[in-house]
């Protein structure tokens, strides 16, 4: 019998652990450092030479005035490519942008321009006609030089970063780091041996407090409390689905909990108001796959940038292939089941990989001889368990090669290629 236990107390906020308050504030702490230096630094140099380079009174403020409006300037300037790349970005998916963070790594760079240009007005109002602060004014230089040097340099990864092979790079690289984090440390789920004899034993099931995304199931928090008070977790709802207030979240068996455990529980799911690639693999596949079909609409018609996302998803499939998928299972030390997460299985993943390619793709020549060759990759790294499931997807493949109307271009559909078209030709 299963009873609903609703965890009560104030809920935290539920962050991500790449949140992003660091730039946040190192942007506010740049600006005050400004501030506080382009004080501080002329005050020092009214009882002692500290060096620099030589002005007079008219020259020192004319360079600090030109440095400041300058970079006011080239903030606005920088702001408007940042928010170009941004609408790029989008263009190729609505929710690349969060999730690689182009804005909120762009924080530090405004920051930066922002506390130079109140250094320089600081200093200005304190050169007088009879005490320039030589240090401060070259200071003042230096700091344009190496703001210029930040600009160019974050210029140059966002060009990199907005065409449609960096973008896939980019959550390629965000997915792998990812895949080693999350799905490497725990096993998958041993498969059930039916109830055990005599009743079964009571349960009660948690909501949630809440509503949002689940952006992380903290398993190693969820076990401790379980083993704690001797008690076996399930968890309800997987990473990356979306949950009411009042949802069942977890079931807690023998139950119901302690309050206090309760509460521990609940904020170990912890919520959001999107998923997260950090701790959602799928979701950097559901991306991939989201510019791939993106690309190939009839609206862009770029089978090469689908290729390009193909690559990645390859990636990822064989780091996935030798792995245990499906629900996990953490055990206390004395081997006991402490804690059942769910997780997607392979078939699971490889639907999400490679089902909506295939449909949106089935007229592409390039992008059915890529899927071919990922299939044959994919083939020789899998354990042979997990072989059979790439069956139903050569005979898609092979139904869409026999739907092209020319007999040459059918033969040609059929030959796997790494490069979708213009690869060397296969090794015998």
């Amino acid at each position: 019998m299963r009873k609903p236990l609703s965890a009560t107390g104030r809920r935290r906020s539920r962050r991500s652990p790449r949140a992003a308050w660091p730039n946040r504030g190192l942007a506010v702490v740049l600006v005050a450092a400004g501030a506080l230096l382009g004080w501080w630094l002329p005050h020092l140099e009214r009882t002692r030479n500290l060096g620099g380079l030589s002005y007079d009174a008219s020259a020192a403020q004319a360079t600090l005035g030109a440095i400041a409006s300058g970079i006011i300037t080239l903030t606005g300037f920088v702001l408007t490519a940042v928010t170009l790349v941004i609408q790029s970005v989008q263009s190729m998916s609505s929710r690349l942008a969060g999730v690689l963070g182009f804005f909120e790594r762009s924080l530090v760079l405004f920051g930066a321009l922002t506390g130079t240009a109140v250094y320089s007005l600081v200093v200005l109002a304190q050169v007088r006609e009879h005490h320039v602060p030589d240090l401060a004014v070259t200071l003042a230089i230096v700091f344009v030089v190496l703001s210029t040097g930040t600009i160019l340099r974050t210029l140059a990864g966002l060009r990199e970063m907005i065409t449609g092979g960096g973008l896939v790079r980019a959550v390629g690289h965000r997915l792998h780091e990812a895949l080693d984090r999350v799905w490497q440390d725990t096993a998958a789920a041993e498969p059930s041996t039916g109830p055990a004899a005599g009743p079964e034993p009571e349960s009660a099931v948690v909501t949630a407090t809440a509503g949002g995304v689940v952006q992380r199931i903290d398993g190693p928090a969820i076990a401790a409390a379980a083993a704690g008070s001797g008690l076996h977790v399930t968890c309800l709802t997987a990473v990356g689905s979306f949950v009411e207030p009042g949802e069942p979240l977890l079931r807690v068996t023998p139950g119901p909990p302690a309050e206090s455990d309760a509460r521990r529980l609940v904020r170990a799911v912890r919520l959001g108001p999107s998923r997260r690639i950090d701790h959602d693999p799928a979701y950097g596949l559901r991306l991939l796959v989201d510019v791939a079909i993106r690309a190939l609409s009839p609206a862009v018609n770029d089978p090469t940038t689908a290729v390009q996302a193909l690559d990645q998803i390859e990636a990822a499939l064989l780091r996935l292939a030798p792995r245990p998928l499906g629900p996990a299972t953490l055990r206390d030390r004395d081997g006991a089941a402490r804690a059942t997460i769910p997780r997607p299985g392979w078939s699971q993943l490889l639907d999400l990989a490679l089902a909506e390619i295939l449909g949106y793709g089935a007229g592409s020549l390039q992008v059915q001889r890529r899927l071919r060759a990922l299939l044959d990759t994919v083939q020789r790294t899998i354990p042979p368990a997990r072989a059979a499931t790439l069956t139903p997807y050569r005979a898609i493949l092979d139904r869409a090669a026999r739907a092209f109307p020319d007999p040459t271009m059918s033969e040609a559909a059929t030959t796997p290629d790494p490069q979708g078209i213009g690869g060397p030709a296969p090794t015998r």
